[in-house]
């Protein structure tokens, strides 16, 4: 016969994992992969409707130029909250303090003829901790444990996934360096060869006009 301690702790968890599910963290998020043209400034929107609301921003360079890029955000009052210069990639986070519309401007001034290739993410959050109905009114200790623990898995969740999309844009950064170098090659081992041909037929053209002798008639 099962203990019964064993049976409270199997409907703890059972609850737990439940609740998770039932009532997650919401979350509206953006993933977007956009070519920011030469001498472009590409803006995105994001609409925040309760203040407090946590917005996370994430970009990476993904091929162009040097993979850097200028970037803003801004509030609904059009006031700067983030900025850069230069930037290859960025993870940020911050809480939406303001009800309205948030932008999110990649500029690409700084090239004359160089599009950049840039992978970005937009995601508002706000935490909904579930309400337990018990007569109590705190909840039980071991449930409580194992909420913060699922809360925890779900952050470490989340930066893994952030370091697969690093790793990702760090590939494809080295593919794009071994294309390049590969072009750069293949351009100096033509143009090396071109080299060698015009000058193996300058040398022959010299030779021959050294033993090229001109008769002159008496």
């Amino acid at each position: 016969m099962a203990h019964p301690g064993r049976l409270a702790s199997l409907s703890l968890l059972i609850s737990s994992l439940l609740l998770l599910f039932l009532f997650p963290s919401t979350a509206n998020a953006t993933a977007l992969t956009y070519n920011v043209h030469a001498n472009e400034k590409a803006c995105f929107y994001l609409w925040s409707d309760v203040p407090g609301k946590k917005v996370g921003f994430y970009f990476a360079v993904q091929s162009g130029g040097s993979f850097d890029i200028d970037f803003t955000v801004q509030d609904p009052r059009e006031k700067m909250i983030l900025e850069g210069q230069k930037e290859r990639q960025g993870d940020y986070v911050f809480t939406a303090n303001y009800v309205g519309e948030y932008a999110f401007c990649f500029s690409n001034d700084m090239s004359t003829f160089a599009e950049k290739l840039v992978d970005f993410e937009i995601t508002l959050e706000y935490e909904v901790r579930p309400n337990y109905q018990k007569e109590s009114s705190q909840q039980p200790e071991s449930l409580s444990k194992m909420d913060e623990s699922l809360f925890r898995i779900s952050g470490s969740l989340t930066n893994i996934a952030r370091t697969q999309k690093y790793f990702r844009t760090r590939e494809n950064r080295n593919s794009s360096t071994v294309a390049s170098t590969e072009s750069r090659i293949f351009w100096f081992a033509l143009l090396s060869s071109t080299a060698i041909v015009v000058m193996a037929g300058l040398q022959v053209f010299v030779v021959r006009s050294f033993f090229n002798v001109k008769k002159g008639g008496v």
